[in-house]
């Protein structure tokens, strides 16, 4: 089964994210974080999540950028700077439409940006269209045995 790691702090957004994964009829787990640290324990396996799995990786992450505590810019440029989360798909779902967010997310390394719509439909045919595309039709490089650089 594939995953989906969240970061989101809204918990209406949160809560939308599972109904609209729900309504897709897709049976792959979501995992919900409220901020940045929360993001990087969970992906590095330590702090609360210091039991995961590290090979269990998710197959995408969603990361908003104004999150408490680490912004999500600052949690992109921590997780490409790791050989073990730098070609882990990252996909920005933010309410910015400053281009210079769009400029330094695509320059930290972000796989795409996308801007949430206010409308929960639209929301939920964003994200059906978002699962379709990176885990059913993208080929990721984590399912491959990649030599490090």
């Amino acid at each position: 089964m594939k995953s989906i790691l969240l970061v989101e702090n809204n918990p209406d957004e949160q809560e939308l994210a599972q109904l609209a994964l729900e309504q897709t009829g897709y049976f792959h787990q979501l995992m919900v974080v409220s901020d940045g640290i929360e993001a990087l324990d969970y992906l590095f396996c330590t702090g609360k999540f210091s039991q995961r799995q590290p090979e269990t990786m998710p197959s995408l992450v969603l990361l908003d950028l104004k999150l408490p505590k680490i912004d999500g810019l600052e949690v992109l440029r921590r997780l490409r700077a790791d050989g073990r989360t730098k070609l882990l798909p990252i996909v920005i779902l933010t309410t910015s439409t400053e281009i210079e967010d769009v400029v330094k997310g695509y320059r930290s390394g972000c796989n795409s940006y996308i801007r949430k719509p206010v409308d929960f439909a639209e929301f939920s045919d964003l994200l059906k269209q978002v699962w379709v595309y990176w885990l059913d039709l993208n080929q990721s490089p984590h399912k491959f045995k990649i030599p490090d650089d």
